[in-house]
């Protein structure tokens, strides 16, 4: 044996990949379930807040009604669309399913592109509820 390394390949480095859609909703999925973790526990606040009082739960409301409070809520809603369309195209592809490129790439852009009009219907239809929107 030689000290000398073997001449074979060597793996490509991540740069020189192409970015494709699927590789990033992958990533945003692994994220999007770290995310829910923490807007659990925010739920989980909530809820001990709306079962200690009135005035935690006037806390927890001030807070979640400003602009950054809505705005976390508004990321947590969109991660939770997300992360639900990533576990459907993950079980489509666990029957066998949409493996080929068209189907991937349909599959993909729906994935992509539902949860972000989910979020946006869910608040739409939360403000009109609410009378903001009449």
């Amino acid at each position: 044996m030689s000290d000398q390394s073997p001449s074979r390949p060597l793996s490509p480095h991540i740069q020189i990949y192409r970015w494709t859609l699927t590789m990033m909703l992958s990533i945003l999925h692994r994220a999007t379930g770290v995310a829910l973790y923490a807007g659990s526990a925010l739920l989980a606040w909530w809820l001990m807040a709306a079962a200690s009082g009135p005035e935690a739960y006037a806390l927890v409301r001030d807070i979640s009604g400003s602009w950054i409070g809505r705005l976390v809520l508004f990321g947590y809603s969109w991660a939770l669309f997300h992360h639900m369309f990533g576990g459907v195209r993950h079980f489509i592809w666990d029957t066998g399913r949409g493996f080929d490129l068209k189907h991937v790439e349909i599959i993909a852009r729906a994935t992509a592109i539902a949860p972000l009009l989910l979020t946006g219907l869910a608040w739409v239809l939360g403000y009109m509820y609410l009378g903001v929107w009449s």
